[in-house]
């Protein structure tokens, strides 16, 4: 079997030959592994399972003093937060989208290496990425503060927001598919370390809607749907498997007892992520690590499971650490 075979066979909900990976890595995290493998491209060294193509975020262009514009035309501070950064400048001063328009969901930078990726590393699964897919992509055209004010004070403002939001998406979902690729991701936080953000109330109002639209596009092309979304958000996985959420990403070990809920899901949903990276990781020994990691690894033999860190390895985790992850993933 391909990467990408073993990929949709945990999707289906079959028992895979192994189980599959795929590791992320913040920049600071990158360099340790660039330096310790000797090499700038770590892809053929992890033989990760997934490829991701598109840009998760929406193409910064370097503005000057670590400062970066995304597409939509926010403005971050990558001062300290190399990967993202922090909002500094949102577009949306009023509630309203008089004045704004929206970049082009479909421009050639989105889509133009897709082809050379899947050529170069075709036995793999392929997703797309769209990052920042609804309430996130919201508040930082917005403002945190003045979204959750919106949420009560204007809802017609925040409906108008997100259905264009959507939109954009759904342009991009539908050239995106016209490539030869297996998957959608999604992605989007809603959870917080106890609970939604904006409760479950505010979700099913405002978001379940639109995410309902985007994710239909999705298998309307026959396509699966990935999501990542942070947080303790494990009350919404039958609302999300009602609308077509193949596999959900980080899977945190610290806000859900991610064992019992591969148990539990297993054929319905399946996860990519799990291993702590909040604990564990950076301050774990590498024993730990290594133990921790069989033990998912375990769980998952029977389907229903990528390995990965909860989230993409920050710069605090020893190197030996990482590599104590990645060497259990090669040893099966």
């Amino acid at each position: 079997m391909t990467k990408r075979d073993v990929i949709r066979a945990v999707l289906e909900g079959r028992t895979p030959p192994y189980v599959p990976w795929s590791f992320g890595f913040t920049v600071e995290a990158r360099e340790k592994l660039v330096k310790h493998f000797g090499s700038d491209d770590l892809e053929p060294v992890l033989g990760n399972h997934l490829l991701g193509l598109g840009d998760g975020v929406g193409f910064f262009d370097d503005i000057g003093d670590d400062r970066v514009r995304d597409v939509f035309g926010v403005v971050w501070d990558r001062s300290i937060d190399k990967d993202i950064g922090v909002v500094e400048r949102i577009v949306l001063d009023e509630p309203s989208l008089a004045g704004y328009h929206f970049p082009d969901p479909v421009h050639e930078r989105f889509f133009a290496d897709i082809p050379e990726k899947i050529a170069t590393y075709g036995d793999r699964f392929r997703v797309f990425n769209i990052g920042f897919s609804l309430y996130e992509r919201a508040w930082t055209m917005r403002g945190m503060e003045n979204l959750m004010i919106d949420f009560i004070d204007n809802p017609a403002f925040v409906r108008a927001l997100f259905r264009a939001i959507a939109e954009y998406n759904i342009a991009q979902v539908r050239r995106a598919v016209e490539f030869d690729i297996d998957a959608v991701y999604f992605g989007d936080d809603w959870g917080q370390q106890h609970g939604l953000q904006m409760g479950p109330a505010k979700w099913h109002e405002f978001i379940y809607p639109e995410i309902t639209r985007m994710y239909r596009a999705v298998h309307d092309a026959g396509k699966y749907v990935f999501i990542h979304s942070c947080g303790d958000v494990d009350e919404l996985f039958g609302d999300l498997i009602s609308i077509g959420v193949n596999c959900f990403n980080p899977f945190q070990p610290e806000v859900m007892d991610v064992f019992s809920l591969m148990r539990e899901y297993r054929g319905r949903l399946a996860f990519h992520g799990g291993l702590s990276t909040q604990k564990t990781l950076p301050y774990g020994t590498a024993d730990e690590v290594r133990d921790e990691t069989r033990r998912l690894i375990a769980a998952g033999r029977d389907g229903g499971y990528i390995l990965a860190p909860a989230h993409a390895v920050e710069g605090d985790v020893p190197l030996e650490n990482m590599l104590a992850f990645i060497e259990e993933a090669w040893a099966q």
